[in-house]
């Protein structure tokens, strides 16, 4: 099937004016704004509690037949206690505790990313149909978001796989999306703009969640199970994924790339060889190289604490889930403010400055959940204040950091391996969790085992030389890095 050329656009933003650059940037930030309802409402708040709790409903069924659910469902991990041999669910042969397994999902689901991902950022680059590219993930990851409505009773494979789809599709979508910040703004905007994009997204992410919130608190006088009412609310993710991704899709524009295949078969196959030469080419970048090494160290240690937070505070906590939602929206709003204030912060005392000073909060943050009191909610409301400020922040800043050190029109390719860790989790942390959750069943251990992400990350970042990285990239070095 031929593929038109994009559209010749000029694909360096300075040749655009201050006011094209604007309603694209405003554009841009819409699509923080609808892919946030799927990382707060799915993975942040709903889907780990509600996995658990189906997958626990199937092991009651087949090693508890007798025991009532009800019963099984308060009681499954003194019965498990009693029964050491019992209270596991089947995953392909394997034997998975009810607790492993949204961890186990999260794993595969970030495996599935460092494989795809590099050759969906090497599609983008090579074809240049970066909008429609956006368009199609966006959609795909928001349809596996509405299925999500189907999972219940014992269907945790189900919503294992449903959630694999979607968590892949919104990857894709986002290598695509972070790509079209280098397009969209100038050297010195870079911080700014990637600052507002993800500021913007919590505001979108955390008035869905408010929604959510007055639904889940007010099932029973709608007359609503909880399970219901937790299903309506991950739908409800999907839905707002898809409306508000109109948005960027009317007003972002294709950038010209070097003629190509003229074929959809030809034009992968191209895109194949590029990501491999991409690959040989960055070891001319290696400080490049080890800024991104660096962020994929840290920022798993981010994804991974964001990624089991719901879960942590049920299972280890015993927190009820309105405190759960309402700390995770409490968040959402805060952060914010935090995205803005750590991007004020690097204006005067520089980014990377910034960054290393945020790797040393979270690393606080970690070390205080070991002591968190279970039934204590305002200890979890401190603990989630602190991760608040410095969230937005370190990842904005850490993407424009990224987007000054890599070479022009390879954009998507190199996001794409930033994406590999970046939100919806990351592999090596996602898998230390699940690996403590088999063997110690403590969430406790599994968060405070992150400690050592932030400080590698520290490390790593603070060896980087970033105004030799940018001026190696052939890049312009802004004024403050």
């Amino acid at each position: 099937m031929p593929l038109p050329a994009p559209p010749a656009v000029p694909d360096d933003p300075a040749h655009d004016s201050p006011a094209a650059r604007r309603r694209e940037q405003r554009a841009w930030y819409f699509y923080d704004w609808a892919n946030s309802a799927f990382y707060t409402t799915i993975v942040s708040v709903f889907l780990g509690p509600y996995l658990i709790a189906v997958a626990k409903t199937s092991a009651c069924a087949t090693d508890f037949p007798s025991v009532a659910a009800a019963t099984c469902s308060g009681g499954f991990d003194e019965l498990v206690a009693a029964n050491p041999g019992l209270g596991y669910v089947d995953v392909l042969g394997a034997d998975i505790r009810p607790a492993a397994f949204f961890g186990l999902t999260l794993t595969v689901a970030v495996f599935l990313q460092i494989v795809f991902l590099p050759i969906v950022g090497a599609l983008a680059d090579h074809t240049g149909r970066k909008r429609e590219l956006l368009g199609g993930f966006a959609y795909v990851g928001a349809l596996a978001t509405l299925g999500l409505f189907f999972v219940e009773g014992e269907r945790y494979l189900l919503g294992g796989v449903l959630f694999v789809v979607a968590n892949l599709a919104y990857g894709s979508s986002v290598v695509v999306y972070d790509s079209f910040l280098p397009q969209i703004s100038t050297p010195d905007e870079r911080d700014g703009v990637s600052s507002r994009g993800w500021a913007i997204g919590y505001l979108g992410g955390g008035l869905l969640l408010a929604i959510n919130l007055a639904l889940y608190l007010q099932h029973e006088s709608l007359g609503l199970s909880e399970g219901m009412a937790v299903r309506i609310c991950m739908m409800s993710a999907g839905l707002w994924w898809a409306t508000f991704t109109l948005i960027p899709l009317l007003r972002l524009r294709n950038r010209p790339v070097p003629p190509h295949e003229t074929t959809a078969l030809r034009s992968v196959g191209g895109s194949f060889r590029q990501l491999g030469r991409t690959l040989r080419e960055l070891r001319r970048y290696p400080l490049t190289l080890l800024f991104l090494v660096a962020y994929l160290v840290y920022n798993d240690g981010i994804q991974t604490v964001i990624g089991n937070s719901a879960a942590f505070a049920s299972e280890a906590l015993k927190l009820d889930r309105t405190v759960q939602i309402s700390a995770i929206l409490m968040v959402q709003f805060v952060a914010f403010f935090g995205a803005l204030l750590l991007g004020l912060l690097a204006r005067r005392f520089g980014t990377k400055r910034t960054v290393l000073g945020s790797l040393l909060v979270w690393t606080v943050i970690v070390v205080s959940a070991l002591f968190v009191q279970e039934g204590e909610p305002t200890q979890f409301y401190l603990l989630a204040l602190a991760i608040a400020i410095v969230l937005g922040g370190t990842q904005a800043l850490s993407r424009s950091l990224f987007s000054q050190v890599i070479p022009k029109g390879r954009e998507a390719e190199y996001f794409s391996l930033l994406q590999i860790s970046d939100k919806g989790s990351a592999f090596i942390g996602a898998l230390t969790v699940t690996i403590a959750l088999q063997l110690t069943n403590s969430y406790r251990i599994a968060i405070v085992s992150m400690i050592i992400f932030f400080i590698l990350g520290f490390v790593l970042l603070a060896m980087v030389n970033l105004p030799k990285a940018i001026r190696a990239a052939g890049n312009e070095v802004p004024e403050r890095i």
